[in-house]
């Protein structure tokens, strides 16, 4: 090629170089004189050419963003209510940003991403431990996802006639609206159980678990931070009524809590994120383990470990049940991407930990939430906790004073708290904030 032809102008993008000769080729072959031809764009919605942006060279840039972002609120959270922050080491951060793992996308071909999918058949591993299960994926969205996920597979293995699925009164709103949203359509319906300070209402959820339930829904720790104390009991009643008992927990509190298969739990959702996550607003992670003989029910992806022709040890995407990869009517979930980067951080942070340090997390959960609350309980006008229950990292806060105006005072005194309604207020102490708890127990005390 002459240095006139190797240098001659390419359009497109760096992934797909197209010269002038080549475009007209291809346009020739369709049909059309122009890429314009291509889209019909209404001219009212057209691009002008100009996006009515300023330009500013980089030094003018990073200037005004820094001003930007100073005008955020400096303030510590003490917010919880399924969204949780640990410390997150920083050796998770300098492995998952290695260029291998940062840069790859699904691994869809094992001969180049063996050591992704062992990383991520790892994830698994260290799932199906922490919960008893055997087969657990990797993996979902978030702990929303998870049992949205977990209710259309009840209503597809379910023993009974029944399509009803019992969940909390208390769970968080936007949980409960997600589920909503994966069960409409079906013939599945959602209704709930009542609590009883924090817990299951055993006595109610009994009368209401009978043939027309396909699932009860559980969590330990609950929305409240309340530690579960009935999940056996739990067990034995969706065991006689013929219905799946699902459990939601998370990570840091898998290390600690009653290991969800010794309860009888089929499946288990959750958040993985709490533990190789830091704060992210709007990014999660959600785990997904289940019984072996609903392995072919589970959704999204399985990482399965095989040998190649050498007989070494390999890895491969498999049981793979989404409908971009098998027939869609065959297809038992619609989940079209995955979480892998986000579940290696968390199979690093986990094996960072390992099982002593995980254990001595979640009691660091316990303790700083019964201390934190002592503290509080201390202040006139304020009760803390409102259960009478053993929390972890969390617990709810009564106030003889309206709680949305104390929030606002404890604001402006540097932290953040959740209003739950007109007297009650929510407090989450981990490893990240635990430092500033006298901060937080000081602006109760002025806002009360």
């Amino acid at each position: 090629m002459t240095d006139a032809g190797r240098h001659e102008h390419v359009d497109g993008t760096p992934y797909a170089p197209h010269t002038p000769a080549e475009t007209a080729a291809m346009l020739d072959a369709v049909g059309v004189d122009s890429e314009a031809d291509l889209f019909d764009v209404p001219e009212a919605v057209q691009f002008d050419g100009d996006l009515g942006i300023e330009k500013r060279s980089e030094r003018e840039l990073r200037s005004e963003l820094s001003e930007t972002f100073a005008r955020n609120d400096d303030l510590t959270e003490f917010l919880g209510r399924d969204h949780h922050t640990h410390y997150v080491p920083s050796v998770v951060d300098d492995l998952s940003q290695r260029a291998e793992f940062l840069t790859s996308y699904t691994q869809y071909q094992p001969e180049i991403a063996q050591g992704f999918l062992q990383a991520l058949f790892e994830y698994q591993s260290l799932i199906a431990e922490l919960t008893g299960l055997p087969v657990a994926n990797c993996s979902m969205y978030d702990a929303a996802s998870g049992l949205g996920e977990a209710a259309r597979l009840a209503g597809r293995v379910r023993s009974v006639s029944g399509t009803r699925v019992l969940v909390p009164e208390l769970l968080h709103e936007n949980k409960r609206a997600v589920l909503d949203n994966y069960v409409d359509g079906t013939d599945l319906a959602v209704a709930t159980y009542p609590m009883d300070d924090g817990n299951v209402d055993v006595d109610a959820l009994s009368a209401l678990a009978d043939n027309e339930t396909a699932l009860v829904y559980v969590e330990n720790p609950t929305v409240r931070g309340t530690i579960e104390e009935h999940l056996g009991d739990v067990g034995e009643i969706t065991d006689e009524a013929g219905a799946l008992f699902c459990l939601g927990t998370d990570t840091a509190a898998l290390g600690l809590l009653e290991e969800p298969e010794s309860v009888g739990a089929d499946v288990v959702v959750g958040e993985a994120d709490a533990l190789g996550v830091p704060t992210a607003y709007g990014m999660g992670l959600g785990l997904l383990a289940t019984r072996e003989e609903f392995l072919r029910q589970v959704p999204g992806r399985l990482v399965g470990a095989s040998e190649d022709a050498s007989d070494r040890r390999t890895y491969t995407l498999t049981l793979q049940t989404r409908e971009q990869h098998i027939r869609k009517e065959r297809a038992t979930s619609n989940i079209c991407t995955n979480q892998a980067w986000v579940a290696l951080r968390t199979a690093m942070h986990l094996a960072w930990l390992g099982p002593d340090g995980l254990v001595d997390l979640g009691n660091q959960c316990v303790q700083e939430a019964a201390s934190l609350a002592t503290e509080l309980n201390g202040i006139r006008g304020v009760k803390a906790p409102v259960h009478d229950r053993h929390h972890f990292r969390e617990f709810a806060v009564r106030t003889d004073q309206p709680a949305p105006a104390i929030a606002e005072d404890i604001e402006a005194g540097g932290c953040a708290v959740h209003v739950l309604d007109d007297h009650l207020l929510q407090v989450c102490v981990t490893d990240v904030n635990a430092s500033r708890t006298d901060e937080l127990v000081d602006a109760f005390e002025e806002a009360v």
